[in-house]
């Protein structure tokens, strides 16, 4: 028998020999006892200890709880089921070893040293005893049980359990019968198992109702946190859920309920639990980072060790169930060789034995199936703790990166540490538990072979670590295929990144062509790597599916060399534990994989965690009262990079009284940002101080808008207050826009503020300043992307207006603006080479002369212009200027200029303002069509049956090989085979091998047409992309399309096919494994075809729900990185307003709005695997009862053991079944998003062969208007109406117009970004809508008002095609004045330029898109705002070039600055989307009502005073 077997090894292998010469022998009377005694004797004394402290100490607060008694309410003790069902175990148990003890008065006890039995007997009634009495006296304080109860009631039922299986031993040995120390010891173990799951969890579930109010209230150690949980979430059913429940997941019942009656919304899914909370978590990280800080005594914390501490505890919760799960599992095959002998002897045993036998393999499956899925449940709950817990302390490093640290890293880069590495470290999490079962499942399969193969099993044991040993070098190759994947894979994801980001200038370009291309290189490289990875992966399928066969062969002819006779129970319980082994041999290389992934990935955030922060102590903060300076700067010294001998800037001194305006003006790279930096703390200061009496309030030069409504971001965090609000909005002159949008100021902001004009960009964030009621006001060239009328309102309204009490620094090119500031500071060459008011800097004669007389004489232009055309102009009065100012210009707004808001919004009233709609997400089961379209997109399917012949051949060949080994080996050791040996082992070899190469095979085929597959769905998804129209990109935040690129794409070129595979696979093992089973005992249809229903209808029940779980999941990944995204570019602005706090709380809950679905979908797969192994448990019990029951005779006792063998796995075959079926469907949802992306309405054709223009089109550069209409949607209004006219070729045409007036939407309809609704436009006789976008675009130049540099060198960003030399290429850059600069960098045209060109300044950046249009050298030349980020000075020298470069070339200027377009030939004015004028600059000066003369009159009267100042001052140089 089994039991005796496993004692007869135990004698075999001499342990005896390891214990003390006191030990008695296993058939000794006293043995429970004798062991047991001196444990039980120490757990009474620490118990009795404990409990007497336990009474001194409430004896000494007796005394003080009467003093306050009346002053405390009266409360009442609530308790919870654990601590009912506890102390019901705990009497029940006292009560046995009470009647125990009574019942050895009057009969024998077993052991025959009556002193031994007694003594263990009464220790154990007074250990129940003071336990039952220190229930009693629990405390409301007591959230959990005290340790030593808990620790006693593990002992006891370990107890129970040895007690059982001995006295099961002895009624087995000696032929016993059941008595009623049998049935105490049984009752008692149940009743113990209670206790030990109690104690486990731990908690008493005791609630205080206090009787004033009757308020439950929880005693739980984190109250105070749980108590601000509940205020903004509700409870979960998780956290409030019995052992029970825990045990079979049934606290999940709810949401199943809801999610198959209709579809799942996020609403439904319950709150994650407190401890599963991100700010739970992140204050427990920062706890355990604080306790190594400590213990170390360092400043940069180890994170190995913050995770250790952190994820200790449950990891050895985790570790202890993997643990029984991997013992459990092994019992099965032990007790193979016991059922075949028992089924081959079964008249001299008696049926007994074989349901006690058939109950061990249920028990056994049981405790497995629980073990198990509570180890995995809780791998997968610890993961989500440490992604929690690590995403949000990246999530905090990033707002604290210095700007070195910032430009060492691209977004790319930072936002792979969230997503890819933090993931990896999850990964790892899993994996951890395999090396808890790694030695456990070797141990005990040597044991399990050695006890029927005696030294056989070591010959199992070398080839066990001779495969082990060959996957340590596959492992190594495939770790360095990971890294090459990952490699191309981040390049590929940061090229397509790029592309996204700045996909209008490739289109404008017309370089998304060759971009397109480069991304498809690059994707190329990454294929090449995946081909090779998934190829060896195949060969390792083959070594997988071969090792039990080259295990098995060895063993069994080292069996033969040694004379051990091969029954066939010996043969099959060895099958059995082979097959047990194919997971230790395969988990240690995917264990190494991972550990070397994990550690990867652990070094990679850590390096990242110790990267340079900005200083926090660069500024000093002054109270109010104790100066009256606002800003002081004292010897300033600061540095971009401290590592630079020479500073950014040097030598500041500076002192700001309380409400001084000051302006701060320099040519371009002087310094001006980086002052304004200084003062915020964002660049480093390498000596000096700096001092800061107030709050401060930020306006950066590049725009910095949060996805969400307009009014958030202009209130950032500050509680809305109406009156407030609108006149912040009246000053930033946002109320006409407002009156534009259907949702006002609700209407919803696309990414980066996509769907908003520079103008509307750059005045809501000067409102948000506003509305923030700071001290001190730091404004960045605030006026460089509105017009002139919109830049005079804000000086006047805003900075002069309702900031006229404040302090404020603005920079600012604009000169006309410079006489109202209290201070002016010229900066040059990172130095304040100037300083004082407007008179004393004219006086000065030094570097502000040539800011000023570029102004001058551009203002000269207008007025010599304005004079020539009216001789009887009178002049302009400052008085009348601001009297008519805003009346003499009622040009009314209309739609935007840019991408319109309005004209991308659905007309649904439910989406009003909505620019960016929820993401896609489909609803129901999977359509049919998106399986049809994977399985058959290559070769139409072909290969698809071939997989299957492949796995069908495999399965038949395994199931001969083993049915072969079972009807050829004897029975018992007396038989002696059919055939010889080694023609018994050769057949079985080459049955083996044949079934190896099957896999081997269909592993081949599933990896070639699964990367195929991945590789066209890549294609297509990447060209329709690339060929959407701008609308697409304008409503569609990058965050989808590269969730899509990445996460979905690596889906379907790493896991699709397997998954897909695994579903027909697993149907076809588990046939086999039935017609296995049924060539034995068909009854067993039975029970299972009904089974097999019920398994049915649970995946039925459970799809709904799980599957719209995981498009939740996947839905709620892009906001956490999107916000993270967003944060890191306005960091700057985050920490100026210090609103770190709100973002990080706000990144909490995104974190939170993710684990909601991802942990009830992990919990979901657990509830379904729970119920289908019980299920299946049930099942094989079943087989085994009716093997057992069959008439000895009527089945061969091999074939009945082969049956067994198998069916110990159909529990596993079952569950994966249904399980492959579900998690491919959760899968096939990538396909699902991935194939959403390949139907996007594409743009025009980029070549029409039938209509290609000329090769030297256009020639002349004429371009015609005819009735143009054009309008964004269908649903909306046209933007611009009806335009009609000509610009003549080889002539200057200024287009201007109030903000919105359609002035860029002209602009973007001669590049066709948009199409015309009706209407043509007309370029030297050619209808552009005829031919082809790319021979548009290529033959014109452009230069836009946001400038985009790509991350690589100056001449990849001047010449991205590598159509011209270097000499053109210097020439380029000297005429847009930045040959110098380049010259003097270290690496000259291959100088770096970082991600969005963040090493230039905003003016160097448009300086590169004028160097691409002077080496392009079109026909036609459109500037679009574009000198708008460059001072006079360089703005003058600017146009100066484009005139001498473009004298003969057609060049149309949209412009703020009046006088770069008065030196136009034409002037076309635009209003409400119509042609107000279109005339001579001169013409239309003739007319006092036209609009170009308010224009003009306006501008002038704006300048007026600095006008006179610099005549008086150029009069007093004379």
């Amino acid at each position: 028998m089994s039991l005796e077997n496993f004692f007869n090894i135990f004698g075999a292998t001499k342990l005896r020999s390891l214990l003390w010469t006191a030990w008695p022998p296993l058939d000794s009377t006293c043995l429970l006892e004798h062991v047991t005694l001196p444990v039980e004797l120490g757990f009474f004394m620490i118990l009795l200890v404990q409990f007497l402290r336990k009474c001194m100490n409430l004896i000494r607060k007796q005394s003080k709880v009467l003093d306050h008694a009346t002053e405390m309410r009266p409360t009442a003790r609530k308790f919870g089921l654990a601590f009912k069902l506890s102390f019901v175990c705990t009497t029940f148990l006292l009560a046995v070893r009470i009647f125990m003890l009574i019942r050895m008065l009057d009969h024998e006890a077993q052991c025959t040293s009556k002193l031994q039995a007694f003594s263990s007997e009464i220790i154990q009634v007074l250990s129940w005893a003071i336990s039952l009495i220190a229930m009693c006296k629990i405390t409301k304080s007591d959230t959990h049980f005290p340790w030593i109860l808990r620790a006693w009631w593990l002992f006891s039922f370990l107890l129970c359990i040895t007690s059982t299986v001995l006295h099961a031993h002895s009624i087995f040995t000696n032929q016993g019968q059941i008595g009623v120390r049998e049935y105490a010891d049984f009752f008692g173990l149940m009743a113990s198992t209670c206790l030990l799951v109690i104690s486990t969890r731990g908690k008493t579930g005791i609630v205080i109702t206090t009787a004033a109010n009757g308020i439950s209230e929880p005693l739980l150690g984190e109250k105070t946190l749980k108590q601000k949980h509940s205020e903004f979430q509700g409870e979960s059913p998780y956290g409030k859920a019995t052992v029970l429940q825990l045990i079979n997941f049934s606290w999940l019942n709810p949401l199943f309920a809801v999610g198959y009656k209709r579809p799942l919304e996020l609403n439904d899914i319950p709150e994650v639990d407190i401890k599963d909370s991100a700010e739970f978590l992140t204050c427990s990280f920062d706890e355990k980072i604080r306790q190594v800080k400590e213990r170390d005594g360092t400043s940069n914390p180890s994170i190995y060790k913050a995770i250790y501490l952190f994820a200790r505890k449950k990891a050895a919760t985790n570790a202890f169930f993997a643990v029984v799960s991997a013992a459990a599992s092994y019992v099965g095959p032990y007790l193979i060789t016991d059922f075949v002998d028992f089924l081959g002897e079964k008249g001299n045993r008696g049926l007994k034995s074989g349901y006690l036998l058939s109950l061990a393999f249920l028990c056994a499956k049981m405790i497995e199936t629980i073990a198990q899925r509570q180890w995995i449940f809780g791998a997968r709950q610890l993961g989500l703790r440490l992604r929690a817990a690590l995403i949000s302390h990246l999530y905090k490093k990033g707002l604290h990166l210095s700007s070195r640290s910032r430009q060492s890293h691209t977004g790319g880069e930072i936002m792979n540490y969230m997503s890819v590495d933090v993931q990896r470290i999850t990964d790892f999490v899993w994996y951890v538990n395999v090396i808890w079962m790694l030695p456990v499942q070797i141990s005990l399969a040597v044991f399990i072979l050695h006890t029927n193969l005696g030294l056989g099993s070591l010959a199992a044991l070398a080839a066990t670590l001779a495969v082990m040993a060959l996957n340590i070098p596959l492992t190594k190759i495939q770790k360095r295929y990971q890294t090459k994947i990952m490699e191309a894979k981040d390049n590929r994801m940061k090229a397509t990144s790029e592309v996204l980001r700045n996909m209008k200038t490739l289109k404008l370009q017309a370089w998304d062509s060759q971009f397109f291309q480069r991304i498809e290189a690059l994707r190329q490289i990454e294929y090449s790597w995946l081909l090779k990875s998934l190829r060896q992966a195949a060969f390792a399928a083959f070594i997988f599916w071969g090792s039990p066969t080259f295990i098995s062969v060895i063993t069994f002819w080292a069996c033969m060399f040694l004379g051990i006779e091969l029954t066939a129970g010996r043969v099959l319980s060895a099958f059995a534990t082979f097959r047990m082994l194919q997971d230790p041999i395969f988990s240690l290389p995917d264990l190494l994989n991972v550990i070397a992934q994990g550690k990867v990935s652990v070094d990679r955030i850590a390096s990242f965690l110790r990267k340079e922060e900005i200083q926090r102590d660069v500024i000093e903060l002054v109270a109010k009262d104790k100066t009256e300076f606002d800003i002081v700067i004292d010897k300033g010294r600061f540095s971009w990079d401290p590592e630079m001998t020479s500073p950014t800037i040097d030598g500041i001194e500076l002192k700001v009284k309380r409400g001084m305006k000051v302006a701060i003006c320099g040519t371009v790279g002087s310094g001006k940002s980086s002052l304004l930096s200084g003062i915020l703390g964002e660049i480093y200061k390498q000596s000096g101080t700096v001092k800061i009496s107030g709050t401060k309030a930020y306006v950066p030069q590049s725009a910095w808008i949060l996805t969400g409504n307009i009014r958030d971001n202009i209130t950032f965090g500050k509680e809305y207050n109406d009156e407030k609000y609108e006149k912040t909005v009246e000053a930033c002159a946002l109320k006409k826009d407002f009156e534009l949008f259907s949702g006002g100021d609700l209407t919803e902001i696309g990414e980066r503020g996509i769907n908003m004009s520079g103008g509307q960009k750059q005045r809501i964030q000067i409102a948000r300043a506003v509305y923030q009621d700071a001290d001190i006001y730091l404004f960045d060239d605030p006026f460089s992307a509105v017009d002139a009328h919109t830049g005079t309102h804000l000086f006047k309204e805003c900075l002069m207006g309702i900031l006229k009490e404040k302090t404020i620094l603005f920079v600012t090119h604009q000169v006309e603006f410079l006489p109202a500031a209290d201070l002016i500071l010229v900066m040059q060459n990172g130095r304040i080479a100037q300083a004082g008011t407007f008179e004393e800097l004219l006086k000065q004669n030094i570097g502000f002369e040539v800011l000023v007389g570029a102004h001058s004489k551009a203002l000269e232009s207008i007025l010599m212009v304005e004079n020539s055309s009216r001789t009887k102009l009178s002049p302009i009065a400052e008085g009348e200027s601001n009297t008519n100012s805003s009346s003499s210009l009622k040009l009314e707004h209309t739609q935007h200029d840019d991408s319109v808001q309005d004209n991308l919004l659905p007309d649904s009233k439910g989406n009003v303002g909505k620019l960016v709609q929820e993401e896609e997400r489909e609803t129901g089961s999977i359509s049919k069509e998106v399986y049809w379209s994977y399985l058959t997109t290559v070769k139409r399917g072909i290969l698809v049956p071939l997989i299957l012949l492949a796995q069908s051949s495999f399965q038949i060949f395994q199931i001969a090989s083993n049915y072969w080994m079972a009807w050829v080996c004897p029975t018992t050791t007396d038989a002696k085979p059919i055939y010889e040996m080694n023609f018994i082992l050769l057949i079985y070899m080459l049955l083996s091998v044949a079934g190896s190469f099957c896999v081997l095979a269909r592993a081949m085929l599933v990896l070639n047409a699964g990367l195929w597959t991945a590789q066209t769905f890549f294609t297509k998804m990447l060209h329709n992309i690339l060929r959407a129209p701008m609308a697409f990109f304008d409503s569609t935040p990058t965050g989808r399309i590269l969730n899509r690129a990445s996460t979905d794409q690596s889906v379907l070129d790493l896991e699709m096919a397997n998954k897909i595979g695994w579903c027909a696979f697993s149907i076809i093992q588990i046939l086999g494994t039935i017609a296995v089973m049924s060539q034995v005992a068909w009854q067993v249809f039975v029970i299972f075809i009904p089974v097999t229903g019920v398994c049915i209808w649970y995946q039925r029940y459970y799809t709904p729900t799980a599957r719209e779980l995981a498009r939740l999941a996947q839905i709620q990944i892009t906001p956490i990185l999107h916000h993270f995204s967003e944060s890191l570019a306005g960091a700057a602005s985050i920490r100026a307003f210090d609103q770190e706090h709100r973002f990080v709380y706000t990144n909490l809950g995104l974190v939170d709005g993710f684990s909601k679905p991802w942990f009830h979908n992990v919990s979901a797969m657990e509830w379904l695997s729970f119920r289908l192994n019980l299920l299946s448990n049930f099942v094989f019990a079943f087989s085994l009862v009716m093997l057992v029951s069959l008439p000895e005779g009527i089945i061969n006792p091999s074939i009945a053991g082969l049956a067994v063998t198998y069916g110990i796995n159909l529990n596993v075959l079952q569950a994966s079944v249904i399980w492959n079926i579900c998690n491919a469907e959760n899968k096939m949802i990538s396909v699902e998003r991935i194939l959403q992306y390949t139907h996007i309405a594409s743009e025009a054709p980029l070549v029409i062969e039938d209509c290609k223009p000329p090769s030297n089109w256009p020639e002349t550069g004429t371009i015609c208007f005819k009735n143009l209409q054009i309008r964004y949607a269908e649903h909306l209004p046209s933007v611009l109406k009806n335009i009609t006219c000509t610009f003549p070729g080889r002539k200057k045409i200024g287009v201007v117009g109030r903000t919105g007036s359609g002035k860029s939407t002209l602009i973007q309809a001669i590049f066709r970004i948009v199409e015309p609704r009706e209407g043509n436009i007309i370029i030297d006789n050619v209808d552009i809508c005829e031919i082809g976008l790319h021979d548009l675009r290529s033959k014109l130049s452009i230069i836009p008002q946001d400038p985009a540099l790509f991350e690589g060198t100056v001449r990849g960003n001047l010449d991205p095609l590598e159509q011209y030399s270097d000499i053109e290429v210097w020439e380029a850059l000297d005429k847009c004045q930045l040959g110098h600069l380049v010259r003097a960098k270290e690496g000259k045209l291959d100088s770096p330029v970082v991600e969005n060109g963040d090493n230039w300044s905003a003016g160097q950046r448009q300086l590169f898109c004028l160097g691409r249009a002077l080496l392009k050298k079109s026909s036609i030349l459109v500037l679009d705002e574009a000198t708008a980020s460059v001072d006079s000075a360089t703005d003058g020298v600017i146009q100066d070039i484009i005139s001498e470069e473009f004298k003969d070339r057609t060049v149309v200027t949209i412009a703020h600055r009046i006088h770069t377009v008065i030196d136009s030939d034409l002037v076309l004015v635009l209003s409400d989307g119509r042609v107000a004028e279109f005339d001579e600059p001169s013409k239309l000066l003739e007319r006092e009502d036209s609009f170009f003369f308010k224009l003009i009159k306006e501008y002038s009267s704006r300048s007026h005073s600095f006008n006179s100042l610099a005549t008086q001052h150029v009069q007093s140089r004379e």
